[in-house]
C-alpha cells in the first residue's frame, strides 16, 4: 500500500521539559494515544541547538542535556491531528514537516521519476529484535542494498519509540532487544524503486517511506549547491534548507575526525541548528556492511550528521562542509517547512 505521508521531526535537547515531564517522554505519549504508524527518539553524540549551545558525549560537563532527534510517520491526517500538540510540548525546539510516499503492507515496485542532480533517500522502520533466518533485519537489509549498488546507509538504533504497535524504550540492566531501528539509504530512484518488494519481504510488518533528495557532493565532488529556497511554501510554512552528511567514522579532515570537527565549526559560523548521530551498521562505499559488536574497541560505523537553518544561512554552513568534506562523504540536500517551537505558539491551517 502507498499512501500520502508526512515525516514529522522533532529537535530538541534530552533534559528540555514541559509540564513537569521530559519532551521525550512527553511527545512519545502523545504518538501512542494517537497510534502513529511509527515513531523513534534518536540521541545525538554532539549538537548545536537554535541557541547555539554546543552538546557532547566527550565532554562531561556538557553531556547531561545530548541533542535528541524525535520521528513520527504516518498518513496526512493522522500527523495533522498531532502537529499542534507537538509544537505545544517542543517550547523552545525546531519542528519540520516533510513529505514522503509512505508504504506499507504488501509493496509493490515503484516507478519514482527520476530529474537530474536528484535521488531517493529511502527509509526503512523497524524494530531490533526483527531478524530474518536468525540473522538481524537491519543486517539483512544493509547487506541487500549492498549487493544492489545503493552507495550508503545506515542504521540508527533509538532510545525510545513505537515499533509495531507498541512503545519501547531503553532500560538500565536490559538487553534492549525490541528498540526501534531505522535505516537510511540514499541512492539512484530507479534502482531503489525496483527493489523495494525485496526489502519488504524481509519485514514481517513493513513500513517504509521515499523522498526526494538533491545530491550535492559525493566522494568529495561537488555535484550541485543547494536549491534556494523561497520564504514560504503554499500553505504558510516557513521553508528551511537541512543539509544532511553521511560519512565513515574514520573519515578524517588535517587528521582529526570529521565528526568532532563538524558540528564546532558550524556553530562558530552561527548556524542555528546541527545534529549528529553514530550509527549503529552500515557501509559506505565498496566496505561491506559492519558495524557495531558487544565487546569491540575500535568502531568505524557510519556517522550522520543534520544542519537546519534559513537558506541564506545554509550558504555558510554549505562551506564548511564542503571543506570538510573535500575526500569522501555524502552531502544532500532539502526543502522542508521548518517552525520554531516557542512557547504558546499556535501554528494556523493544515498540512
Amino acid at each position: 500500500m502507498i499512501a500520502d505521508g508526512i515525516k514529522l521531526t522533532s529537535y530538541f535537547g534530552e533534559r528540555d521539559r514541559v509540564n513537569g515531564a521530559f519532551v521525550a517522554d512527553a511527545l512519545l505519549d502523545l504518538y501512542s494515544r494517537h497510534d502513529i504508524a511509527a515513531s523513534i527518539v534518536l540521541r545525538g553524540i554532539r549538537g548545536s541547538g537554535l541557541k547555539h549551545h554546543l552538546r557532547t558525549n566527550s565532554s562531561l560537563s556538557l553531556s547531561g542535556n545530548l541533542p535528541l532527534t524525535a520521528i513520527a510517520v504516518d498518513a496526512r491526517p493522522t500527523i495533522e491531528a498531532v502537529l499542534n500538540q507537538t509544537l505545544e510540548l517542543n517550547q523552545s525546539g525546531l519542528v519540520t514537516i516533510e513529505r514522503a510516499r509512505l508504504l506499507s503492507g504488501k509493496i509493490e515496485p515503484v516507478g519514482i521519476e527520476d530529474n537530474a542532480g536528484e535521488a531517493t533517500k529511502l527509509t526503512c522502520y523497524l524494530s531490533r529484535r526483527d531478524s530474518v533466518y536468525m540473522v538481524p533485519a537491519f543486517e539483512e537489509i544493509c547487506d541487500l542494498l549492498y549487493r544492489r549498488g545503493i552507495p550508503g546507509a545506515i542504521a540508527l538504533l533509538g532510545v525510545d519509540g513505537i515499533a509495531h504497535g507498541r512503545r519501547q524504550r531503553t532500560r538500565f540492566l536490559s538487553r534492549n532487544a525490541n528498540l526501534p531501528m531505522m535505516v537510511v539509504a540514499v541512492g539512484p530512484a530507479d534502482r531503489i524503486g525496483t527493489m523495494l518488494p525485496e526489502l519488504a519481504g524481509l519485514l514481517r510488518h513493513p513500513l517504509m517511506t521515499l523522498e526526494r533528495v538533491r545530491i550535492c557532493k559525493r566522494d568529495g565532488q561537488l555535484i550541485d549547491i543547494p536549491e534556494p529556497a523561497v520564504e514560504a511554501d503554499d500553505r504558510g510554512f516557513p521553508l528551511w534548507q537541512k543539509l544532511t552528511v553521511y560519512t565513515p567514522e574514520a573519515a578524517r579532515h588535517n587528521g582529526r575526525p570529521i565528526h568532532r570537527v563538524d558540528v564546532r565549526r558550524l556553530r562558530l559560523a552561527g548556524i542555528s541548528g546541527a545534529t549528529t548521530h553514530r550509527g549503529f551498521w552500515g557501509f559506505h562505499g565498496e566496505r561491506p556492511p559492519h558495524g557495531d559488536r558487544f565487546l569491540r574497541l575500535g568502531q568505524h560505523v557510519p556517522m550522520v550528521m543534520t544542519v537546519i537553518d534559513t537558506a541564506e544561512r545554509i550558504i555558510a554552513a554549505f562551506a564548511v562542509i564542503d571543506e570538510l568534506t573535500k575526500e569522501q562523504g555524502l552531502v544532500t540536500s532539502e526543502t522542508v517547512p521548518g517552525i520554531r517551537a516557542i512557547s504558546g505558539h499556535r501554528q494556523p491551517g493544515k498540512l
